[in-house]
């Protein structure tokens, strides 16, 4: 639509979140840094914090849990499989967390910007991992037609909640047996809490909190989200790496990264700042690489109340 739109003298502004979007433009940071840029590695992560996600996203994460994943691989388009291919990037303090190659816009949009970067990926992930395997098994089930994405989506929110029923925790433990050999149900508290439970002791509401929590699906994580972008490439004839990503702060007293709403909610703000006088000179439609200068960016999440030490840090190697 952005021939129309120009034509038009209408702007539209797309992307403008978190992940597309602050994303792309610390992607813009980190390559502006470097003389030619060979690869860039984008990377999200959300973590377990109750922060009132709905179920628009959860059905957009069966979308790119499971199924095809347009990327950028040998300097053009690709086809592949989400979940194929990992990367390891420090999200949480200096330590390396692995995550998983999925499907989102990133790798779509910024190759018109980098035609000659050899590869452009996004990899992502949930945090506890447990949470990224329950979503991929249902992302297989929804692609295989065994599973309605709307039911999907009821399960993910019923047990991001705590509101599921105890076999269906029990359930999913003994899956984990199957799967991950060493994890067994009958551990000790485990048996204790059935065996009350069987004699009118513990409620059943105790019982099915015990399961679902030591499925590690709705482990208790205060929160654990980020944004990374690696540029990779030369300067000055040197192999360079440019890391840009939001700092590890404090989380449950952060501005910014505290959750994926204020992650999200605060990057779209801060896109608005810049918007509302770019669109007086501009048409067309835009992705945030288009139009938004990193900068400017960093300057308008300020204006929205981003304290200048959870502002994005630069790592160069």
């Amino acid at each position: 639509m952005s021939d129309r739109a120009k034509k038009a003298g209408v702007a539209f502004f797309i992307g403008c979140g978190a992940s597309p979007g602050m994303n792309n433009i610390l992607a813009v940071d980190a390559a502006g840094a470097l003389d030619r840029v060979t690869s860039i590695e984008l990377f999200w992560l959300v973590g377990n914090e109750k922060s009132g996600a709905g179920r628009a996203v959860m059905e957009h994460l069966m979308h790119i849990a499971s199924g095809p994943c347009l990327t950028w691989i040998n300097s053009k388009p690709a086809l592949t499989e989400s979940y194929l291919e990992t990367k390891y990037a420090p999200m949480l303090g200096s330590g390396e967390m692995m995550l998983y190659e999925t499907a989102h816009p990133e790798p779509v949009t910024l190759p018109r910007l980098y035609p000659n970067a050899d590869s452009i990926r996004c990899f992502g992930g949930l945090y506890p991992l447990t949470k990224f395997g329950c979503a991929r098994g249902l992302g297989n089930a929804v692609r295989k037609g065994l599973l309605p994405i709307g039911e999907a989506g009821s399960f993910q929110l019923k047990a991001r909640y705590s509101d599921l029923e105890p076999k269906i925790g029990g359930q999913i433990l003994r899956k984990l047996e199957v799967q991950f050999p060493g994890f067994k149900i009958d551990t000790e508290p485990g048996i204790r809490l059935l065996q009350q439970a069987k004699g009118g002791e513990t409620t059943k509401e105790e019982v099915r909190d015990f399961l679902i929590e030591a499925s590690g699906y709705a482990e208790k994580v205060e929160t654990a989200g980020g944004l990374l972008v690696r540029a990779i490439g030369f300067r000055n004839g040197l192999l360079t790496i440019v890391t840009k990503r939001t700092p590890s702060c404090a989380f449950k007293d952060s501005y910014l990264t505290r959750s994926m709403a204020t992650t999200t909610g605060t990057s779209c703000a801060a896109f608005i700042v810049l918007a509302i006088q770019a669109a007086q000179t501009l048409s067309g439609v835009l992705c945030p690489e288009d139009w938004a200068e990193p900068q400017a960016f960093y300057k308008a999440l300020e204006t929205c109340g981003v304290p200048r030490s959870e502002l994005p840090e630069t790592y160069t190697y």
